[in-house]
């Protein structure tokens, strides 16, 4: 089942859950939409900025490394709270050895505390880094940070018990959109996928695959 597929059952299910409510979550989106977000975006033919991040067991990892070795591909998601994050990392996940025969290295971002990052990794069994940055430093670089409306931090917190200030080590209730890249080793964006709708609006690890190859 694909990554998109597989959101969508998801999306449905928790539509039917919350009724009504679930205007909150697509009015926000919407309202991210609208604000023109993510409008400077970094797009495929620009340069990606050099950042170096702390893993989920504190090692630290920079892109200009990793592109020495090859192409790298970066998921920017949300939080290990996010079910449609962890679906689009499990997809990555089973195509990393496709990622991997390509020379490409891949690597996961979200603004969580570390300890939030190894929930993650074990709860997806990834093998691949899962990077925290802190205050969406590298997520504003790449142009793609937004900030939770209040209406949904609520509801996040009352509904749901998920409180993003808490499990990010700061209050600004700012996220990034899902965001995937793919980087040449020379440092250069070839291939984007940049949507709010964090729910089916993900790019497919087949996609990416694809992206990669033409490297080739």
């Amino acid at each position: 089942m694909s990554v998109k597929q597989a959101s969508a059952e998801y999306k449905a299910m928790v539509q039917e859950k919350l009724g009504e409510k679930f205007n909150i979550i697509a009015g926000d989106m919407e309202r991210v939409r609208a604000s023109g977000a993510i409008d400077g975006a970094l797009k495929s033919g620009q340069s990606a900025p050099d950042f170096t991040l702390p893993d989920a067991f504190g090692n630290q990892v920079s892109l200009k490394t990793l592109l020495a070795k090859g192409p790298v591909v970066i998921s920017f998601y949300r939080g290990e709270w996010c079910p449609f994050c962890n679906l689009e990392l499990r997809g990555l996940q089973e195509a990393l050895p496709k990622i991997e025969a390509l020379g490409a290295s891949l690597i996961a971002i979200s603004p969580e505390k570390p300890d939030h990052s190894i929930v993650a990794t074990e709860k997806s069994k990834l093998t691949f880094p899962v990077l925290s940055d802190f205050g969406n430093t590298v997520a504003r670089q790449f142009g793609i940070v937004f900030r939770v409306g209040d209406e949904l931090q609520a509801f996040s917190k009352n509904v749901f018990k998920n409180d993003i200030a808490l499990r990010n080590g700061e209050d600004s209730y700012e996220l990034p959109v899902p965001a995937t890249y793919v980087i040449d080793a020379a440092g250069v964006i070839r291939f984007t996928h940049v949507d709010v709708d964090y729910m089916t609006g993900r790019a497919e690890p087949d996609e990416v695959v694809a992206a990669l190859a033409t490297l080739k």
